[in-house]
């Protein structure tokens, strides 16, 4: 049995009223939800997530995008410092992505890794201090709830009815108790809401 720090898995991701992370158009469906991104409910809420974490957890399409997106926001002075603070954070931190395909790591200061998420978190959890946040990488999330290692959800609730897509929280989960430690509502009705763990 691998000792555990007491380290903290995190997980942030945005979902509609219907609770899906994309629309039924498939994974590059996010109308629903884009909208809702840089809104300044949102932007705080970005600011939350990252500033007690010290790897990064991304399944390979998330990585794939965020390498095509957050590098150049880390350099554009003219971008909302907040962006910028997430992004430099993202492209110096430690991150671990899952992938069956990748071959190489497709950003420095990257492992890629080919294992069950909850041997690899089990892993991360016995090593290290700080925070590990598997961001917005809904399969990684969804295995690291079912096997209940998940300690704080940060969710973006989009005040959209998708009508197809997928879910977040799909049936078969094992049964958690979570207790609301934050929430703001901004101005379109979008929520930003932070649930820890009760164990």
């Amino acid at each position: 049995m691998t000792e555990s720090t007491d380290r903290k898995v995190t997980a942030n991701i945005s979902i509609t009223l219907d609770g899906r992370y994309n629309g039924p158009g498939g994974p590059g469906d996010l109308g629903a939800i884009v909208p809702y991104a840089v809104t300044e409910v949102a932007r705080r809420h970005l600011g939350r997530i990252w500033e007690n974490a010290t790897t990064a957890v991304l399944g390979r399409r998330n990585a794939e995008g965020f390498l095509g997106f957050w590098p150049s926001v880390a350099g554009d002075d003219n971008a909302d410092p907040r962006d910028r603070g997430y992004a430099k954070w993202l492209v110096d931190v430690e991150k671990v992505v899952f992938s069956t395909t990748l071959a190489e790591a497709p950003w420095e200061r990257t492992r890629v890794v080919n294992a069950p998420a909850a041997e690899v978190i089990t892993d991360l959890k016995a090593t290290g201090e700080g925070e590990i946040l598997v961001n917005s990488s809904a399969s990684v999330i969804k295995a690291l709830l079912a096997a209940d290692l998940v300690d704080r959800l940060y969710l973006m609730i989009c005040p959209e009815i998708a009508g197809g897509g997928e879910r977040l929280f799909e049936d078969g989960l094992p049964g958690s108790k979570w207790t609301v430690t934050r929430q703001e509502v901004g101005d379109q009705g979008e929520m930003a809401l932070v649930y820890d763990r009760v164990r």
